[in-house]
């Protein structure tokens, strides 16, 4: 009985530690990129790639701290990011910001 007991434990652990890890993803236009703030803006896009490669501009406008993210060169205005970020209270805080309009272009 007690082996099954153990195995469980570690299972469930396991799946709280992988839940703990995971992030959030949005893909949009950047707005604006503040450097001293470290604060980017951006218009949320929707998963509807059929119509385009990047989705399509929502009217979602989101803001977030990317002072101790992975970033690459500064995102510029009207540059499409993907952001992966965790909430932290009520402030989205990125992980990873990745400027693939940028990787568009090294692409060719």
């Amino acid at each position: 009985m007690k082996p099954v007991v153990t195995i469980g434990i570690i299972i469930l652990g396991l799946i709280f530690a992988v839940n703990t890890f995971a992030a959030e993803v949005v893909q949009g236009a950047c707005i604006e990129f503040n450097s001293e703030t470290k604060i980017i803006k951006v218009r949320e896009y929707d998963t509807n790639f059929s119509q385009n490669k990047y989705g399509n501009p929502t009217s979602i406008e989101s803001e977030f701290d990317v002072s101790t993210a992975k970033m690459g060169a500064n995102p510029e205005p009207g540059d499409i990011v993907r952001i992966a970020y965790k909430i932290e209270g009520n402030k989205k805080v990125a992980i990873k910001v990745m400027d693939v309009t940028k990787q568009d272009l090294m692409k060719k």
